[in-house]
C-alpha cells in the first residue's frame, strides 16, 4: 500500500461498553466523495462487538456506504473537529509551514487524523490498523488554554507549548473557542469567551444551564473558573466515566445522526422527526419525549435559537438510546422581537413562542393541561430564582438588563399562549 493510500483512510478504534481501552472496529476510506467504511474481520468475530451505530453502519461484513448519500457516517462525523477544532489545527499545519496559511489544504479524513484523541464518544482515529497512539498531551493550567485561545483568535501560528496545550481539545465540536480539563475522576469542558463577544456569553451560558437544572432538566453540571482575569466556563463531561481500572468511554450520537441528515441538510431537522425516533428506538420512551419537550420549552424561555440537531444527543450502547444529558443551552442574542428555533417545532413552525410548543404537545405524548403546567413551572423558576443565580454567575447589571426580557421571558415567546402563563410574569 502507498503512502498516498494511506493518507486516504484511517482506521477506526472504538471503545466497547465497560471498557477501559480501545479495539479496532474497521476502515474508513474515500471512494469517488463518499466516505465508506468497513468492519474488520477480527471485529465482526468479537463476541462483544456492536455497531458503531445501528441501522447506519449495521454490524455486517462488507463495504457500507453513508445513507441518503451523505458524504461520511454520521456517526463517524460525530467524532468529528467541528469550526473551533478545525481552525486550532489549521493553526497548528500553517506554523509548520512558516505561516503559509495558504497551503493548508485538509480534508476530512486529515481532520480525523489531525484532532485530539479524547473527542466526544467512544471513537478516535488511527493510521494504523494494529497499533493505537493517543494524540494526547499533558494537561495545562486555564491560564496557559486561554493564553493559546487568543493566539489562534489572532491567527497567530502558536509557539510548541501553546499548541501542545490547546490541541487535546481540538477534537470537542462547537464554534466557540474550548479546551479540555481533567480534575481528578472528573473531565471538563472549559469554554471561554471569545474576542467577538459583547456580553459575557460564558456567564449567560452558566445561568441559562443552572436555570434549566432547576427548572427540571436533566443538564451536564457546570461551574465558572477564573483565569487570567477572564471568566471560564466549565461544563462536566457525561460521556467520561471513571472506573476503578480507568476512564470509560460512552458512545453517542447526535440529533442529526439520527435523523440521518448532515450540515447541509439541518434546516430539515425536527422535533416532530426526532421524537417520532424516540418513540421507536429509545429506553424509556414516555419519559423522554417529556424530556425532549421541556428542553424545547425552555430553549423558547431563555432565548436559546442555536438548539440545532447537533445540540441533541444519545448514548449507544449497541441495543439502546438514551437522550444524553442537556448541553449547549445559551441564550442566543437577537434582533428585533421576533424569533425562530433552529429546529422545526410542528410542520413548517420553528417560531419561538410558547404556543407552537403547546400545539406540539401530544407529539410528545403530553396532553394539553401537562403541557401547560410545564411551561408554567419553568416560567416560575426563571422568575423566581433569576436573581440568586445571576449573583452566583456574577453577572454585572448591564448584562442582566441584556439578557432579561430580552432573551429570558421575551415577550415574543408569550405571543398567542394562554393568558394565564403571561400572569406569571413578574410586573
Amino acid at each position: 500500500m502507498t503512502s498516498e493510500a494511506r493518507e486516504r483512510e484511517a482506521f477506526v478504534w472504538v471503545w466497547l461498553p465497560g471498557r477501559t481501552g480501545p479495539v479496532v472496529a474497521g476502515r474508513l476510506f474515500e471512494s469517488d466523495g463518499q466516505h465508506l467504511f468497513i468492519y474488520g474481520r477480527s471485529y465482526l468475530g468479537r463476541p462483544d462487538a456492536i455497531a458503531l451505530y445501528d441501522p447506519e453502519l449495521p454490524l455486517r461484513p462488507g463495504v457500507l456506504a453513508p445513507p441518503n448519500g451523505l458524504p461520511m457516517p454520521g456517526c463517524i462525523r460525530d467524532a468529528a473537529p467541528d469550526a473551533w477544532g478545525r481552525r486550532v489545527i489549521v493553526n497548528r499545519h500553517a506554523g509548520a509551514r512558516g505561516r503559509d496559511i495558504d497551503a493548508v489544504e485538509l480534508d476530512e479524513l486529515d481532520y480525523l487524523l489531525a484532532s485530539g484523541s479524547d473527542r466526544s464518544g467512544a471513537l478516535d482515529f488511527q493510521r494504523s490498523p494494529t497499533r493505537y497512539e493517543p494524540r494526547e498531551v499533558v494537561p495545562s493550567p486555564l491560564e496557559t488554554l486561554l493564553e493559546a485561545v487568543d493566539s489562534v483568535e489572532k491567527g497567530i501560528p502558536l509557539a510548541p507549548d501553546l499548541d501542545a496545550a490547546l490541541f487535546h481539545g481540538s477534537s470537542i465540536g462547537g464554534a466557540r473557542p474550548k479546551a479540555m480539563v481533567v480534575e481528578g475522576d472528573r473531565k471538563f469542558i472549559a469554554k471561554f469567551s471569545s474576542q467577538s463577544d459583547v456580553r459575557s456569553v460564558v456567564k449567560a451560558e452558566y445561568v441559562a444551564m443552572r436555570l434549566a437544572a432547576e427548572a427540571g432538566i436533566r443538564a451536564a453540571p457546570v461551574r465558572l473558573a477564573r483565569a487570567a482575569g477572564k471568566d471560564v466556563l466549565l461544563v462536566e463531561r457525561f460521556d467520561r466515566p471513571k472506573s476503578p481500572d480507568g476512564w470509560l468511554r460512552r458512545a453517542m450520537v447526535s440529533a442529526l445522526t439520527l435523523l440521518e441528515l448532515d450540515e447541509m441538510m439541518a434546516r430539515y431537522a425536527s422535533y416532530g422527526d426526532l421524537a417520532a425516533i424516540i418513540r421507536r428506538r429509545f429506553a424509556a420512551p414516555r419519559e423522554t419525549l417529556h424530556e425532549l419537550f421541556a428542553r424545547l420549552v425552555f430553549n423558547v424561555l431563555c432565548g436559546n435559537t442555536d438548539d440545532h440537531a447537533r445540540n441533541h444527543a444519545a448514548f449507544w450502547d449497541g441495543h439502546r438510546l438514551e437522550l444524553t444529558p442537556a448541553y449547549d443551552i445559551c441564550p442566543q442574542p437577537r434582533t428585533g422581537g421576533e424569533a425562530s428555533q433552529a429546529m422545526l417545532i410542528a410542520g413548517d413552525d420553528r417560531r419561538s413562542r410558547l404556543d407552537a410548543c403547546l400545539g406540539a404537545a401530544a407529539t410528545f405524548q403530553l396532553h394539553g393541561d401537562e403541557a401547560l403546567a410545564l411551561a408554567a413551572r419553568q416560567i416560575t423558576v426563571i422568575r423566581d430564582r433569576w436573581a440568586a443565580v445571576c449573583a452566583e454567575a456574577g453577572l454585572s447589571e448591564v448584562d442582566r438588563i441584556g439578557l432579561w426580557r430580552r432573551q429570558f421571558l421575551h415577550p415574543y415567546a408569550f405571543e398567542g399562549a394562554p393568558p394565564s402563563l403571561a400572569t406569571l410574569l413578574p410586573q
